[in-house]
């Protein structure tokens, strides 16, 4: 049998931590690490639009193998019991889930998927509910020792590891359990306990898990570990700090997308190739909270929500001043164009929304100086005094 010396001539090189600028095709195995690494040159590609999931979420639970082939379930809002298969081309609905759930988390394959965890549901409080699904239905299996939502997840049906998470009550928790396929153990904590952050891996033995927020103080962080099945170790750093994002591949070959810095909602892309990270493309629009599947080169992101509702009610106003203005408004009374201005302001807690003050003050600004009716007069907009 050909083996890798007959190949390259040379056996693969032991060291106790990884080089500093490998060459593309590199292969060492790092012994403190005890993980066989290798360096390949990034493919960067694209995002592009894919069909919408039949019900539209965000803290839903995911799994797969690749992007053609993939499961969601649970969610929010409201919470959500619904399950959906991907073949590639388009979303099903198939079986629900015994209890709804929201924040849960899933490994597996779109056949062979492991839930567990999340917030409250059919049943009040955090959940450390385990369901496990056959392709068809779903099974309540074995509880987590600690009810946890938000946790980072990693590995398969029959081995997993969930590590992270909210606790009830207390902060971001740095909890890590395995999964042998019938119940879980409590391992190794994290270095840095987080919420919201996401893993990557194919077995309970060997995982990856990065970004998140640390609480207290309550902050987004770039922070990613590695897990040997027996301990956490803080390797390279994301360029963008950020939670709730997505993510997929192996603990040498990652991906993580979307997130939010709260309120920022960010399309960030970044790739893993075992030591660092690199951004490349991101996705068309940011999002936080939205499911994924794949791997670092073949992925897919689903649902999630985006920018705060504030600033899409800002927009909306912009869009609606624009399609006046282009229709040629006819001719109002002083008092109606005053309450109408009047109510758009009282509609925000202005005192409270710097940002959506400024944008108000600029579009009276625009309203002032811009609009003219169909009889040469302007709009009278009265100068309502505005607190920051």
């Amino acid at each position: 049998m050909t083996n890798y010396k007959d190949i390259h001539g040379s056996n693969i090189e032991t060291v106790t931590s990884n080089p500093d600028n490998p060459v593309n095709g590199q292969v060492w195995y790092n012994s403190t690490d005890k993980a066989l690494r290798g360096n390949a040159q990034t493919t960067a590609g694209s995002w592009s639009s894919a069909p919408s999931l039949n019900t539209a979420r965000y803290g839903a639970g995911s799994a797969a193998a690749d992007n053609t082939a993939a499961i969601v379930f649970g969610g929010y809002p409201p919470v959500k019991d619904e399950t959906e298969l991907w073949n590639g081309s388009s979303w099903t609905e198939v079986a629900d889930m015994n209890q709804a759930n929201s924040f849960v988390v899933g490994t597996g394959t779109y056949t062979a998927a492991l839930a567990f965890g999340g917030g409250p549901g059919d049943s009040p409080g955090l959940q450390d509910r385990t369901e496990s699904w056959n392709g068809s239905s779903w099974t309540e299996v074995g509880d987590l020792n600690t009810a946890r939502q938000r946790m980072g997840s990693a590995g398969l049906q029959t081995s997993a590891v969930a590590f992270g998470g909210d606790t009830d009550p207390g902060p971001s928790s740095a909890l890590s359990e395995t999964w042998n396929g019938s119940s879980w153990t409590e391992t190794n904590n994290l270095n840095t306990a987080r919420r919201g952050l996401h893993g990557s891996g194919v077995a309970y033995t060997a995982a990856l898990g990065f970004g998140g927020i640390s609480s207290p103080p309550s902050n987004s962080v770039a922070i990613t570990e590695s897990w040997d099945g027996t301990n956490w170790t803080e390797v390279g750093d994301l360029n963008t700090d950020r939670a709730f994002g997505g993510g997929g591949g192996t603990t040498t070959a990652a991906l993580m997308f979307g997130g939010t810095q709260d309120p920022p909602r960010l399309a960030n892309t970044e790739q893993w190739n075992g030591t660092s990270w690199t951004e490349v493309s991101d996705l068309n629009s940011g999002r936080q909270g939205l499911g994924a599947a794949g791997t670092y080169t073949a992925a897919l992101g689903f649902g999630g929500n985006g920018p705060p509702e504030a600033v899409r009610i800002i927009l909306s106003i912009l869009t609606l001043f624009s399609f006046l203005i282009n229709f040629h408004i006819e001719k109002c009374s002083e008092s109606k164009g005053t309450k109408f201005v009047l109510l758009i302001l009282i509609f925000f807690d202005i005192s409270s929304q710097p940002h959506i003050i400024a944008s108000l003050l600029a579009i009276r600004k625009f309203l002032e100086s811009g609009i003219i009716f169909n009889d040469g007069s302007k709009p009278s907009i009265p100068d309502i005094p505005l607190t920051q």
